[in-house]
C-alpha cells in the first residue's frame, strides 16, 4: 500500500528529468543524444523553458552525420532545432518526461521526415 502511494505521488509530480541513452534521469540537460548506438544525431547547447510542466521546450543546436561517403567518416553538420519533451514516467524514482519531439525552424538534415519520424521515446532502463 505504501509503495503504491509513493508510486502514485511520483507519477503525479511534475517531470524533473529526461532519461539519457542509458535510461538514467537527467535534470535540464544541456545536451541530448538521440542516436544512442553511435551518437550521430543529437542536440546540444539546449536552453529550456517550461521545465517541469506537461511539456518543456528547448532551443539549441542539432548535429547530424550525413554518412557521406560512409557513416564512419563522421561528416557532421549543425542545424538550429527545437526539442519538445512530453509524457510522463517514473525513472529510478524520478518523475521524468517520456518522449522528445524535434523540429527544425530552418534547414533540416531530414527533409522528407514526418513529425512521427522525429519523435523519440526516452525509456527508463
Amino acid at each position: 500500500m505504501i509503495v503504491a502511494l509513493l508510486l502514485a505521488a511520483a507519477v503525479a509530480a511534475p517531470p524533473g528529468a529526461i532519461p539519457d541513452c542509458l535510461g538514467k534521469p537527467q535534470a535540464t540537460p544541456a545536451a541530448v543524444v538521440l542516436a544512442c548506438a553511435d551518437a550521430t544525431f543529437g542536440l546540444r547547447k539546449l536552453r529550456w523553458s517550461g521545465w517541469g510542466k506537461a511539456t518543456a521546450r528547448a532551443t539549441g543546436v542539432a548535429y547530424a552525420n550525413d554518412c557521406t561517403p560512409k557513416c564512419a567518416a563522421w561528416h557532421m553538420h549543425s542545424y538550429r532545432a527545437v526539442l519538445v519533451a512530453s509524457g510522463r514516467q517514473v525513472c529510478h524514482g524520478v518523475p521524468s518526461y517520456a518522449e522528445v519531439r524535434i523540429s527544425f525552424p530552418g534547414r533540416t538534415p531530414y527533409p522528407k521526415a514526418k513529425a512521427a519520424d522525429l519523435t523519440y521515446p526516452r525509456p527508463c532502463h
